[in-house]
C-alpha cells in the first residue's frame, strides 16, 4: 500500500502528498471507532481509488502532536514576535517557549518589524535577544518590509516540519509571503482599537518552502498549562534546568528551598530576573489549577 504525508485537512478531506502528487482522501470509519483523528503532518498508509482520490487506512506512530493547532510530527516552531506594534512581550514569549519545550519541539525565536523601531527600542530588543541566546535559543531579527534577516531563516526550514506561531498581528503571514512570494497569504493590519491583529488563517496547511514544510496555522488558541505538572516546569526553561544541577535537594522547585542553584544563578545575574519571575508565575498557575478527575 502507498504511504504519504497529510499536508492539508479541510472539510472532512485529507490531502496526502505522495510522489509530489496530492491525493484527496477520506478517513475510513475505523478511525472514528478507535477515536483516532488523522492530523496534518501525519505519515499515513492509504488506498488510492484513482490518481487523485483515496482512503486513509492507517496513521503511523507520531513523535508528537499539538491540539491547538491540530498538527503532528513537528520538528520546529518559529515563534514570531514583533518588536513593536504590538510591543515585544517576554511573558507571552515565555509561555510559548514553555509549551514548545514541553512538546519536545525545537524553538526558533523570530522578532519582526525591526524596521519600525527607534534606537532605544533596537537596544532593548538586542538585550532581550542576547538573554535568549545565552539561554540556548536561536534568535533572528527580521523585517518583512525591508526583508532584512529573512535569508537567515531558510537554513532552519530545510528538511523539517515547522510550525509558525505567535501572537496575532505580529506579521506571521507577511513573513511567509516574503519566504515564498507566490503564496499571497491574506494579511490584516493591526486593529488600533484592540492593539492586535485579526486571525487571517482558518485551517492548518503545510506549505513547501525550499525542501522544508511550513505550517501556516491559526495559531495557539490556548496558552494554558493544562498538561504540565509543577515538577516538569524547570525542564521547560533550559537555563534553569542547567542551574538546577547545583540545587542541594532533589525535586527542588526553586521557590523557598535552601541552597538552590537556580536562585543563586538569579542572584549572580546568570539568569535574567524576568525569566525567573515568569517561572514563578507559571508555577503558581500550575499549582492553583483545578484538579482534573
Amino acid at each position: 500500500m502507498p504511504e504519504g504525508k497529510i499536508v492539508k485537512a479541510l472539510s472532512g478531506f485529507y490531502y496526502v502528498l505522495h510522489n509530489q502528487e496530492l491525493i484527496q482522501c477520506r478517513g475510513r470509519g475505523v478511525f472514528r471507532k478507535n477515536k483516532v483523528t488523522p492530523l496534518v503532518g501525519d505519515e499515513v498508509v492509504f488506498q488510492a481509488e484513482n490518481d487523485t482520490e483515496g482512503y486513509i487506512l492507517e496513521v503511523k506512530e507520531r513523535k508528537n502532536e499539538l491540539v491547538r493547532p491540530p498538527i503532528a510530527n513537528v520538528d520546529q516552531a518559529i515563534l514570531v514576535f514583533s518588536a513593536v506594534e504590538p510591543d515585544f512581550s517576554t511573558v507571552l514569549l515565555d509561555r510559548f517557549l514553555v509549551l514548545v519545550e514541553y512538546n519536545h519541539i525545537k524553538p526558533l525565536i523570530c522578532i519582526t518589524k525591526m524596521d519600525l523601531t527607534n534606537e532605544k527600542q533596537k537596544m532593548n530588543i538586542a538585550g532581550y535577544a542576547h538573554d535568549y541566546e545565552e539561554a540556548g535559543y536561536d534568535v533572528i531579527l527580521t523585517s518583512s518590509e525591508t526583508e532584512s534577516g529573512i535569508q537567515q531563516l531558510y537554513p532552519h526550514i530545510e528538511d523539517r516540519i515547522t510550525v509558525v506561531a505567535g501572537q496575532s498581528g505580529v506579521g506571521k503571514s507577511s513573513l511567509l509571503n516574503v519566504l515564498r512570494p507566490d503564496l499571497e497569504l491574506k494579511t490584516n493590519d493591526i486593529s488600533s482599537h484592540l492593539g492586535r491583529g485579526k486571525h487571517t488563517t482558518r485551517h492548518v496547511e503545510l506549505i513547501k518552502i525550499g525542501n522544508g514544510l511550513v505550517a501556516d496555522t491559526p495559531g495557539f488558541s490556548s496558552l494554558d498549562f493544562t498538561e504540565i505538572e509543577a515538577d516538569e516546569l524547570t525542564s521547560c526553561f533550559p537555563e534553569l534546568l542547567n542551574a538546577s544541577e547545583n540545587c542541594k535537594f532533589r525535586g527542588c522547585l526553586h521557590v523557598s528551598e535552601p541552597k538552590c542553584g537556580v536562585k543563586q544563578a538569579v542572584e549572580s545575574g546568570e539568569i535574567p530576573i524576568y525569566r525567573y519571575e515568569h517561572y514563578l508565575d507559571f508555577l503558581k498557575e500550575i499549582k492553583d489549577r483545578k484538579p482534573r478527575y
